[in-house]
């Protein structure tokens, strides 16, 4: 469904409704993630369960409890990366890794359980490459970089970032190194609230980290040399909540629990990042970001029970979707760029169709559209 752009002497039409509302979950919904090349949708809630959904028929394929007890699923990650399969995230110190069968459901028990020994809210980080959007029926570039099975999370002491192998179970690494002991400058910017692992074409494949602090900060390291940050930067006020990087890996979208969203650009070369756009919201809190595939648009998820559209290159408002009753926490847009998901508190997730990738002129642009309040 289009929002169109309002008619001279007419009132702007209200923004879409959702084309579907996904219910099963009995708890608020912590996370939200598309699969990368099927129709599958999965979401994990805050009494550990993992659901798996048919994002064109509307309907549960499967549910299992991921994390037992309270603890929550509060991450759920997927990308071409890992091939077929899933990792999710709890609060009781494990991320557990999934193999996605034929029918769309997960295998009994995971492959692996990884200890991470880790207690917060920080969501984990699959490795983003690269990616190209292609219309279907055309064939892929695929990634520029090699693929790479690791996650990045925040680690046991909660100032760190731990980079662990999916293959073998182990940690790899940890950014900042602190010696025993020792006062580290990172330790007074808090905890890590957010994280990003990427690779990009200038990195010739190595890992780089884009991480998000308490204070409001953020850290890039490329782990070529990961003694010292590429950069620091401090556009937020407040924890940054999330991160979303666009599909070239030079850029992207940060939201805080200050009332700020923070469009960014990253220099490889020059080893900069610097800020594209400030976005001042009336009230605080975005809890989940996402940027389309094409580039063209990104959403964040609001304390304020609202999912907000933006046109990426200009930084302009489109839409305000109005449906969940409380705080939203994540946001995805499908690779094929025509469905947007959003999940919230409300144990509902609402799927929408928003400036749909078809409905581009010919000149491959968006329509010029009113922003919609």
């Amino acid at each position: 469904m289009m929002v169109k752009k309002e008619m001279s002497g007419r009132r702007a039409p209200s923004p879409p409704d959702p084309i579907a509302v996904l219910r099963g979950h009995r708890s608020s919904i912590m996370d939200v993630c598309f699969h990368h090349s099927r129709s599958l949708l999965f979401t994990g809630d805050s009494d550990g369960e993992l659901r798996l959904w048919n994002s064109i028929e509307h309907r549960t394929i499967s549910s299992t409890r991921a994390h037992g007890g309270a603890s929550g699923v509060y991450t759920v990650a997927t990308n071409p990366s890992i091939g077929d399969k899933l990792v999710s995230q709890g609060r009781d110190g494990t991320c557990k890794y999934w193999d996605i069968l034929e029918d769309g459901s997960l295998s009994r028990n995971p492959l692996l359980t990884l200890k991470t020994s880790g207690y917060h809210f920080c969501k984990l980080s699959l490795v983003k490459t690269p990616t190209y959007f292609v219309e279907p029926g055309h064939a892929s570039d695929g990634s520029a970089c090699e693929r790479l099975k690791l996650m990045a999370l925040a680690g046991e002491d909660a100032s760190q970032v731990e980079i662990w192998d999916l293959d073998s179970a182990k940690r790899v690494a940890c950014l900042p190194n602190f010696h025993e002991n020792s006062v580290h400058p990172v330790k007074s910017r808090g905890m890590c609230m957010s994280v990003q692992a990427f690779s990009h074409s200038q990195s010739q494949g190595s890992l780089n980290i884009l991480a998000g602090y308490e204070d409001g900060s953020m850290i890039w390291w490329d782990m070529r040399n990961p003694g010292v940050p590429l950069s620091s930067v401090k556009f937020h006020d407040d924890a940054v909540l999330s991160m979303c990087l666009d599909s070239s890996c030079y850029g992207g979208i940060s939201g805080a629990a200050d009332n700020k969203t923070i469009l960014f650009t990253l220099d490889s070369q020059l080893g900069t990042c610097s800020m594209k756009k400030e976005i001042i919201l009336e009230r605080p809190g975005v809890a989940g970001t996402s940027l389309r595939l094409d580039n063209k648009i990104c959403a964040t998820a609001g304390w304020d029970q609202r999912i907000r559209i933006y046109n990426y290159r200009k930084g302009s408002a489109l839409a305000i979707l109005k449906y969940h009753n409380a705080t939203c926490n994540s946001v995805a847009f499908s690779t094929n760029c025509k469905l947007l998901a959003s999940c919230s508190e409300d144990t509902t997730v609402a799927l929408w169709e928003i400036y749909p990738h078809t409905s581009k002129d010919s000149k491959g642009k968006l329509p010029k559209e009113e922003p919609v309040h």
